[in-house]
């Protein structure tokens, strides 16, 4: 098959640049033939200040991608494109050359910037769902949600508001990938077709999972040091936990405050990981007695890095918030606490700790869930049966 891949990478890499990657080498292991439409938010440094002053009309809609995904589809023919991020450069402009020429369009949906400006459904350490479902997300842009400008924010919301009233969603869109059920029914909420939204797991490749042997060293901490993630509640749990290792492989706003924190409260069993390479960062999994997973938006997306832990054999200890129960089930793959709940969270570390057997039996549950659910080869599979189905649709 012939398969283009379009996406916008940010300026700090994420989660959607790692997927994408994903999906790229998976796709070149199983023979697929795979051209790359990208931008990088980086161009934007840049711009002259008249093309800054035009970004605004770009993000809504990018009436100058259009002849550059045209020329992109005439020289490679694809039989689908699949995208990712789309935001700000591509803009949903680039489904309508697609369109044109008679090319199925697949989304990926990885987070909720097209229902929700600042993309989580989380403001002011709450969750907020004011935006979900309204024609024009106006609260959004009252609190500046994305970037902490009401300007930004509008553009955003311009975005989301221009292509909702023109059917850009219903109408130039074949299937949208969610990556869980619990997703699916927020953007079904929010006013995006059922029909057309399906539930397929992210994967991990098999280099990005070794098997732990032992019960592991340490608890471990990989994700973003914002409010969302959790990482206060985590901290405030490991002053009630005596001396267990905990490290945190994470950049992010509060990580100026994550320090202090260690700092004034002598944790001196807490660690702060810098950058690692893939490999390095999967040998620092493969090496935990148990992740642990704090987010404390109930809106959070899957969560790679879980699956990851699955892979290598490592049990999650994780919130119930979110999607989390979808992926963790409690006392087989890993334990759940109560979100934001610190005096919660560290109970079920005292008991993980005073428990290693079994512990280390949902360890071997969470690779057998990750064999079942999360290898390539079930994703593969899955991904060809949507493509297949957009073709034949076409």
């Amino acid at each position: 098959m012939r398969i283009a891949l379009a996406h916008n990478y940010y300026q700090n890499p994420g989660g959607e640049d790692t997927l994408f990657h994903n999906a790229r080498d998976l796709f070149l292991a199983n023979g697929h033939q795979v051209f790359e439409f990208k931008k990088h938010n980086d161009e934007i440094k840049e711009y002259s200040l008249l093309e800054k002053a035009g970004l605004t009309g770009k993000a809504v809609y990018n009436n100058s991608i259009i002849p550059e995904m045209t020329g992109f589809i005439k020289s490679c023919r694809p039989d689908v494109v699949q995208f990712f991020n789309i935001f700000p450069l591509i803009s949903p402009a680039a489904y309508y050359a697609c369109r044109a020429m008679n090319v199925p369009v697949v989304q990926s949906l990885d987070n909720a910037r097209l229902i929700c400006p600042n993309a989580s459904f989380y403001r002011n350490g709450k969750d907020c769902t004011d935006c979900l479902g309204k024609t024009f997300a106006w609260p959004g842009v009252l609190h500046g949600c994305y970037k902490s400008s009401r300007l930004k924010t509008a553009v955003v919301a311009a975005m989301s508001s221009f292509n909702r009233r023109h059917k850009t969603w219903h109408n130039y869109v074949d299937k949208y990938i969610v990556a869980t059920d619990y997703y699916r029914k927020i953007f079904i909420q929010a006013g995006f077709p059922a029909e057309k939204i399906i539930v397929k797991p992210h994967f991990v490749l098999p280099e990005n999972g070794v098997l732990r042997s032992g019960p592991g060293k340490y608890a471990l901490f990989v994700g973003r040091l914002s409010k969302e993630k959790g990482i206060i509640t985590l901290l405030k749990a490991w002053k009630k936990v005596s001396g267990m290792p905990l490290r945190i492989r994470g950049e992010g706003p509060l990580l100026h405050e994550v320090r202090e924190f260690i700092r004034k409260e002598n944790l001196d069993c807490v660690d702060i990981v810098g950058r690692l390479s893939r490999e390095e960062l999967t040998k620092l999994i493969s090496q935990a007695k148990f992740l642990i997973l704090p987010s404390e938006g109930i809106y959070e997306t899957f969560g790679l890095v879980t699956i990851e832990a699955f892979a290598c054999g490592v049990p999650v200890i994780s919130s119930v918030a979110g999607v989390a129960p979808e992926i963790v089930t409690n006392g087989k793959t890993g334990l759940l606490f109560k979100t934001g709940d610190p005096e919660d969270l560290a109970a079920k570390v005292r008991w993980a700790l005073a428990h290693e057997q079994e512990m280390e039996e949902m360890g071997r549950r969470a690779r057998r869930e990750y064999e079942a659910k999360y290898t390539p080869e079930r994703n593969h599979l899955h991904f060809m049966e949507i493509y297949q189905d957009v073709i034949n649709k076409a």
